[in-house]
């Protein structure tokens, strides 16, 4: 994309408002794609498809916000959205963004539940095949083909845990909202008696809302949004020992095993498969 294409144009596209719906009435396979990079900061309101969509990060950390909750994305990952779910965006710094959006009948193959999943080298190369095409076009064999083993990659994939639950209650939903988003030092150290205090209730009244609302005890919670927020200071090369002092952790070690039990591997070689 060109590099003084305006910010309009580029939200048009990452909302699938750049004639969409009229690229797949005119696409001649179930499977249509836009790749498109954006800039840091860059959000995108709330906004819908009629259509699945798959969201695979090439560069950069993409977060996806739902109703349900917020998915974080880095590279070697992608979010499958299902069809009406309303979702916005925001680039946590530059990110190249790579979507595909599959047909309402192809879709029903596919899982029934926003996630995000493992992109295999096969599903990159898929993913970034596709999203080259220009809208459209004709293709051949080999094209239907390319597609049909895609929607067989996309049947069974590897949910990983990079999902933030999001509460509908609006006192628990302000909670999360201070904790993801970093609103203020105050925030993010205070603890469940301090957010307690704050919505004058007690604190284990406030643990079981925080609950009941999230599926995940606030400690829980807290603990993957620290997570999910580091990987964009790893990805960036920031030292280790610098991240986890950043994520509320005493030590690299205490961090990087905290890191390694939730997402199955150590920061370093989370650096390693995503470069």
């Amino acid at each position: 994309m060109p590099a003084d294409t305006d910010l309009t144009a580029l939200t048009a596209i990452a909302c699938g408002h750049a004639g969409l719906p009229e690229l797949q009435a005119a696409a001649p396979l179930p499977v249509t794609g836009v790749a498109a990079d954006y800039p840091a900061g860059l959000e995108v309101a709330e906004h819908s498809h009629a259509c699945g969509q798959l969201l695979y990060a090439v560069q950069g950390v993409l977060e996806v916000r739902a109703r349900s909750g917020r998915w974080v994305v880095p590279p070697t990952r992608g979010v499958w959205l299902r069809a009406g779910v309303p979702h916005a965006l925001r680039m946590r710094g530059a990110v190249q963004v790579r979507s595909l959006f599959v047909d309402a009948q192809a879709a029903a193959s596919l899982p029934d539940a926003d996630c995000v999943i493992e992109v295999s080298p096969l599903l990159r190369e898929l993913i970034s095949e596709v999203a080259r095409w220009s809208p459209g076009a004709q293709r051949g064999p080999r094209d239907r083909l390319l597609v049909a083993l895609l929607l067989q990659e996309l049947r069974q994939p590897a949910v990983v845990p990079l999902h933030l639950p999001w509460p509908q209650d609006g006192r628990m939903a302000a909670v999360c909202r201070a904790l993801a988003d970093g609103s203020g030092a105050t925030d993010l150290a205070a603890t469940a008696g301090d957010w307690a205090a704050r919505l004058a209730m007690g604190e284990k009244t406030f643990h079981r809302h925080f609950l009941r609302a999230t599926g995940l005890s606030f400690g829980r919670w807290r603990q993957r949004a620290r997570l999910l927020s580091s990987m964009q200071a790893l990805l960036a090369g920031r030292p280790i020992v610098q991240v986890a002092l950043d994520a509320g952790y005493e030590s690299h070690s205490a961090y990087s095993l905290a890191f390694r039990r939730h997402f199955g591997m150590s920061p370093s070689a989370f650096c390693t498969q995503a470069a």
